[in-house]
């Protein structure tokens, strides 16, 4: 069930911290009907706020009507602001009472009013369960990413090891993603790193391929792997199927944590080909014996008695969160990740760590244990969501001493290290903002900087980067690539080029987030959003959508071209600044081209030129990966690809039949409607595309 209602009041909501969701602390309880009563409204709200009353009055009023009409079942709630943005999402054992706690009119933590004073509008879905709507919440949080919940600044998937059982001679590959391959999945790693390094160990361990299957099909010899020893070579049949099949299980084995009973296995391997003087047999099981010890001796911490465990360890700094999630796997430390979730400062610390976790295991499985510096708010509900997705019991525990607590407190050390290197690098990098302003004449300290590059070769695969600085250093997030569309354009026209980039940037900003009653009106003709963004607040976690400086790469003549792009759109408020690069591009002789300014350069070890300089590196490498990525696609591309109804599966089957393209291309029709897997529709559709002139 769904339902909601706009409204013209801007309002917003939040649930209230430590909240109950039993009815009897959510609002007063009317004998007869048995259902949460908000209070009435001559009961004035104690509030002592820098924002109007009448507002967080306003926001109540639209709750009561919402409250009115809402069952006593589980479900998941959503506020929404004036203009159609979700401010919160929040699980409900009682959806009535649930809401029914913020129409009550009495005293709210200042997040919680500022939430209310904002709601609009609310949407409801109701759910069978209380997990139900705890795993619709997580869910919904990463999706909509509302301003008033806790937040994954970093929700990128981890890596796993796969090895797969999709053919007769099982791969071994790293994976992200979902799991629709057919095999063994083994991590989560915290890093691709530590992924590459296993598997490079594991190859030359078990021998294994890590080549594609197409790649593995069509060999008719061994490749290089084999002849370094980084490979068995099942390919062209250097060892039998059901030798590499034993190799293949061993290393599952050595993953699924049985790592002693493998190497004992190989000693006695060793050891048998040592005493029938097989010394070259014998070298080899050394060294693979060695390979798998480099593995584990390079773990760091591992345990004892804990084979499968993540470890969550929250430390609090200046207002500031930090979360350290440990994987153990197998008795082994397969890494660890620093997140750093965005979180209103009055969360206490459970709020914060039992909606991270939530949303962490979304997309991934938990492992069976799961252990925390803190108690974790409905610990019982959230590890019963977790046990629903898996196939065995979740168990969710703070350890109070043993094994377990020093892994914890392990954690916890590294959180608080983590999260003190970032307030130290955030305050070195508000100094380099402050002096880059100084530095530009900037009316002030830049909060959102954009750097411009392109990249070609002779005009071909040309593309243009935007990345973007902040307080917390590059914002990966907000970076952009322009795939250069105008035919008109001469082929290698830089400052044709930049002048499109920038142009289609900001048509989109203005249209999306206009700043002036110009541009409200010149969006609101496109459909975009009616009238101007308010500034947002000047907070660390208020990320601007305009950029206060944009820097281009290049001298006087990139400038003009981007200066003469914002005019034409209306934008003359975005401070320009032209990097172009000194005699021989030697780094530090840059000059510096400001409109309205003679050209001039900084000190040579002035660190606010180290700064623009990085800035500057920063774009050409995002710019020039992008191109070589385009252009290495062009180079692989098949014109099979272009041919609809043709996929992978056909492909293959087509060069399986005629071994190239060219052979395809030369084919008759009747030849093509008898490779194996293409019908006759399809033979005639690959036959028409390479034949439309004829």
């Amino acid at each position: 069930m769904s339902r909601r209602v706009p409204s013209g009041r801007t309002t917003e909501d939040l649930p209230p911290e430590g909240f109950d969701d039993e009815a009897s602390e959510n609002g007063a309880f009317d004998d007869e009907r048995d259902e949460a009563v908000p209070a009435q409204a001559d009961e004035a709200p104690e509030i002592d706020f820098d924002f109007e009353p009448g507002a967080v009055e306003a926001g109540t009023e639209v709750i009561r009507r919402f409250w009115s009409t809402l069952p006593l079942g589980p479900g998941v709630y959503r506020m929404f602001d004036a203009k159609g943005d979700v401010l919160y999402v929040g699980k409900a054992k009682n959806l009535k009472a649930r809401v029914g706690s913020y129409a009550r009119g009495q005293a709210h933590s200042n997040r919680i009013a500022r939430m209310i004073s904002q709601t609009a509008a609310m949407e409801f879905v109701t759910t069978a369960t209380e997990t139900e709507a705890l795993l619709l919440e997580a869910n919904l949080i990463k999706q909509l990413k509302p301003r008033f919940n806790v937040l994954m600044r970093d929700d990128k998937s981890f890596p796993y090891i796969l090895v797969t059982a999709d053919g007769p001679a099982p791969q071994i590959v790293k994976h992200r993603g979902a799991r629709r391959r057919k095999g063994s999945y083994y991590g989560p790693f915290a890093s691709v790193w530590a992924v590459n390094r296993t598997v490079n160990a594991l190859q030359r361990a078990f021998l294994l391929r890590t080549c594609t299957d197409s790649y593995y099909e069509n060999r008719t010899r061994p490749c290089l792997l084999f002849q370094i020893k980084r490979c068995s070579g099942p390919c062209t049949g250097e060892i039998a199927l059901e030798d590499y099949a034993g190799m293949a299980d061993s290393a599952k084995n050595f993953l699924a944590g049985k790592s002693n009973a493998v190497k004992d296995r190989m000693r006695l391997e060793m050891q048998t080909a040592s005493d029938a003087m097989e010394f070259e047999r014998a070298a080899r099981f050394r060294d693979r014996i060695s390979a798998l010890s480099a593995i584990q001796g390079v773990q760091g911490v591992n345990t004892q008695g804990v084979e499968e465990a993540d470890v969550f360890a929250l430390d609090e700094q200046a207002g500031q969160f930090c979360i350290e999630v440990f994987f153990f796997r197998n008795f082994q430390n397969w890494g660890n990740r620093a997140y750093f979730p965005k979180a209103d400062r009055s969360m206490t610390p459970d709020e914060v760590l039992g909606s991270f976790i939530g949303q962490f295991y979304d997309a991934m499985p938990a492992p069976r244990l799961v252990l925390t510096s803190h108690a974790v708010e409905d610990a019982e509900l959230v590890a019963a969501a977790l046990s629903s997705q898996v196939a065995y019991r979740v168990e969710l525990h703070q350890p109070q001493r043993g094994e377990r607590k020093a892994l914890v407190e392990y954690a916890q050390r590294n959180a608080k290290e983590a999260l003190g290197r970032r307030l130290a690098d955030t305050a070195s990098q508000g100094k380099l903002l402050v002096a880059l302003g100084q530095a530009f004449a900037l009316d002030r300290t830049p909060r959102r900087i954009e750097v411009y590059d392109n990249s070609h070769i002779m005009g071909t695969n040309a593309v243009g980067g935007m990345v973007v600085a902040g307080p917390s250093g590059f914002m990966k997030t907000h970076y952009r690539t322009f795939n250069i569309k105008s035919e008109e354009l001469t082929p290698g026209d830089d400052y044709g080029m930049m002048r499109e980039v920038l142009q289609r940037r900001f048509k989109r900003l203005v249209k999306e987030a206009p700043r002036t009653p110009a541009q409200a009106a010149v969006a609101a003709s496109e459909g975009g959003a009616p009238e101007p963004a308010p500034e947002p607040p000047e907070e660390a976690d208020a990320f601007p959508a305009w950029p206060d400086l944009v820097l281009v790469d290049g001298g006087k003549g990139q400038l003009d071209a981007a200066r003469k792009a914002l005019e034409e759109i209306g934008v003359a408020d975005v401070a320009l600044v032209g990097i172009a690069k000194g005699r021989d591009r030697d780094a530090g002789r840059e000059t510096f081209f400001v409109p309205g300014r003679p050209p001039f350069k900084l000190p040579p070890r002035d660190p606010t030129l180290y700064f623009v300089q990085r800035l500057r590196d920063e774009a050409h490498r995002f710019a020039i990966g992008t191109h070589r990525a385009k252009r290495k696609r062009e180079l692989v591309r098949n014109p099979l690809d272009e041919i609809a109804g043709i996929g992978p599966s056909r492909k293959r089957a087509l060069l399986h039949q005629f071994g190239t393209v060219k052979a395809i291309e030369r084919a008759a029709y009747e030849d093509l409607a008898k490779t194996p897997g293409v019908n006759a529709a399809t033979a005639r559709a690959v036959y028409d595309f390479f034949h439309a002139g004829g």
